[in-house]
């Protein structure tokens, strides 16, 4: 048996240390976990970390079974390729396949595969917990279980909004959602400096095993189960771990187009997770296609939302997440970024990218009300939460170099019934669609 030491709940980073380079974690929070023989009782710390056991080389240390998902070439072949291909460009600097038709065909695959289920009418998101390969019926229980804590405990507001759903629903939610926080962790988090793209190769590796039915921990074996019971196609995480290497060898991008790509790894790609779990309402006369697309737009405009607030403090770390050739139209350097100063050239540039991404979230509106209706709540408390922080920034007069916008309990609670009130909306009808046009 070989020791391993787990660090934060979602930053696996001792994992994926090589053998030989251990890499110790610092921890603010940790769970317990029995080794192959099963998942024990969960015990959460706070302050130190946890040594626990795997068996050596981890293929199957949850002994839970087999999956028949393909998941196509190894991320040690695949990753130097994909991401360079991502980031080529011509002699004037643009790409050459723009970030948009690299996205469509994403988008068009998960719609097909959603369709295709919906044909044959085949779904097990009302199997029973454990009947399916994902072993027992308490494991998987425990695992969910503590995938809701952790969604509870980071994203409050959209965890509130996701207990209008069906159980099968909330809880491949959550599963989804805590993949993608110790994801982003990886390069966000306590250690980040300690990731290598090997780190990330190997963390591609361990997602491929989740896919196969070979989960390493409680919090893997959530979403195996999960993506065992909905139709969750793995290119979307794969691109999310793509966004986690660009993170590690850009600082700048030079056009809307680059960053585009950057937004849609690290943020669009949730939107094409969760649209399986979420389902489409029966009576929706949209396409799915149209409805990834809106979920996409969703993804696009959070983190534009983000990029635009957290400014300052990505320029104290030397990054700077802005269309360089939109700054310079503008006349501002990365030095003016550096220096911090709110100008009326930054104020004109503000305004500019926050109708950008308003006008992102205005294309997410008409994917959201095509979602089944026990699904609307949390998706709409996400788009209004993150619309409000685009108002604070404004109303922080554009500094966003020291002053962080963000939205206060106050109005995140009164938000909360005016997000249900836009979720009780029924898709219009075709006639209606018509009238738009």
């Amino acid at each position: 048996m070989q020791s391993v030491t787990y660090g934060n709940v979602y930053s696996p980073v001792c994992w994926l240390s090589s053998d030989g380079d251990h890499v110790s974690s610092s921890s603010s929070e940790l769970f317990q976990q029995r080794s192959s023989s099963g998942l024990g009782s969960r015990k959460t710390r706070r302050g130190k970390a946890l040594s626990v056991t795997r068996p050596c080389g981890g293929r199957a240390a949850l002994g839970l079974g087999p999956s028949s998902v393909v998941v196509g070439p190894t991320a040690r072949e695949r990753s130097t390729l994909r991401v360079l291909s991502s980031l080529v460009t011509d002699p004037s600097g643009r790409s050459m396949l723009s970030a948009e038709q690299k996205v469509f065909d994403v988008v068009a695959k998960q719609a097909s595969m959603l369709e295709e289920q919906q044909k044959r009418g085949t779904s097990l998101v009302d199997v029973e917990l454990g009947s399916s390969t994902m072993g027992s019926p308490e494991l998987l229980s425990d695992a969910y279980a503590r995938c809701g804590e952790v969604c509870a405990e980071y994203a409050k507001t959209f965890y509130l909004g996701t207990k209008l759903m069906t159980p099968e629903r909330q809880r491949a939610i959550w599963a989804i959602y805590v993949w993608c926080r110790r994801t982003d962790e990886l390069v966000d988090g306590p250690n980040a400096s300690r990731i290598t793209p090997t780190a990330l190769d190997r963390w591609e590796e361990r997602l491929e095993d989740i896919f196969r039915g070979q989960p390493y921990d409680m919090l893997d074996a959530a979403l195996s189960d999960t993506v065992s019971r909905f139709p969750v196609d793995i290119q979307p995480f794969r691109d999310m771990i793509d966004g986690m290497r660009m993170d590690l060898v850009k600082s700048r991008y030079n056009n809307f187009d680059e960053l585009y790509l950057y937004c849609y790894n690290v943020a669009g790609t949730v939107g094409l997770m969760s649209v399986p779990v979420m389902g489409i309402d029966p009576d929706s006369k949209a396409t799915t296609e149209s409805v990834y697309s809106a979920a996409l737009a969703l993804g696009i405009a959070n983190q534009l939302t983000n990029i635009l607030r957290d400014v300052g403090e990505d320029a104290r770390r030397r990054r700077i997440y802005l269309p360089q050739d939109e700054l310079t139209r503008f006349g501002i350097t990365d030095e003016d970024i550096f220096a911090g100063v709110v100008t009326d050239k930054w104020r004109a540039f503000m305004k500019d990218q926050i109708r950008r991404a308003r006008m992102f979230f205005t294309e997410a509106e008409k994917g959201v009300v095509e979602l089944d209706k026990d699904s609307r709540w949390p998706v709409w408390a996400s788009l209004i939460l993150y619309r409000q922080i685009l108002d604070a920034i404004e109303a922080n007069d554009y500094n966003n170099f020291t002053k962080r916008a963000y939205v206060g309990k106050a109005k995140k609670l009164l938000l909360l019934p005016a997000a249900y009130a836009r979720a009780l909306v029924a898709p219009p009808s075709s006639k209606q669609r018509l009238s738009r046009v």
